[in-house]
């Protein structure tokens, strides 16, 4: 049994939660990629923000390895086979 806490009803100890620097980590990292609120991303299931954060550093990774276009390449052009 759990000690109950002074002056309160609840009881020490139970599920330790997320560490907070990790979860506005998460939030920033999410936030700065795709412009939504700090409320729609704390709104998401931690599974859903993780595959967000794996997703957006895959394209970021893949932006980074891609040579930059050339001046005289159209940008719609640039990645492409043309």
């Amino acid at each position: 049994m759990q000690p109950r806490l002074p002056g309160r009803g609840a009881r020490a100890g139970g599920t330790i939660g997320y560490p907070l620097d990790s979860l506005f980590e998460e939030v920033a990292f999410v936030a700065y990629h795709f412009h939504w609120s700090f409320a729609e991303i704390l709104g998401l299931e931690h599974g859903d923000r993780q595959r967000l954060i794996e997703e957006i550093s895959a394209i970021n990774r893949q932006m980074n390895q891609s040579p930059a276009p050339s001046k005289g390449i159209p940008l719609e052009l640039w990645g492409t086979d043309a």
